[in-house]
């Protein structure tokens, strides 16, 4: 039973490492370079790795493949336009709100078990 919230929590925490890397780096742009932010990025991505392929191996039998992939996409989106939002400072509108609501019913739907 703890499996059950137990690793979309891990591919939650994956998720929310990979939008830093990807997007963290541009609130600095001006003041480091390049190659800092690619080193800094890639620190980031390895406890990620580390952390989507553990979910993935500790959840398969409990999830399936595809319904740890639309955890993994639906998380990555909502952690994307988190990072984006409290990191750059930008604005999150009334149709993101709404897309996200759908992104939740499209993942309820794909992970059901009747």
């Amino acid at each position: 039973m703890i499996k059950l919230v137990f690793i979309p929590f891990l591919m939650l925490c994956s998720s929310a490492l990979m939008a830093l890397a990807w997007l963290g780096h541009l609130r600095y742009r001006d003041s480091i370079s390049f190659w800092v932010a690619l080193g800094l990025s890639w620190l980031l991505v390895l406890p990620e790795y580390v952390l989507n392929v553990g979910a993935t191996r500790y959840g398969y039998g409990t999830y399936t493949g595809a319904q740890m992939a639309s955890f993994h996409l639906a998380f990555g989106v909502v952690a994307v336009a988190l990072v984006a939002h409290f990191v750059l400072g930008e604005a999150l509108t009334a149709m993101q709100w709404i897309g996200f609501a759908l992104l939740a019913v499209a993942t309820v739907f794909i992970t059901w078990r009747p």
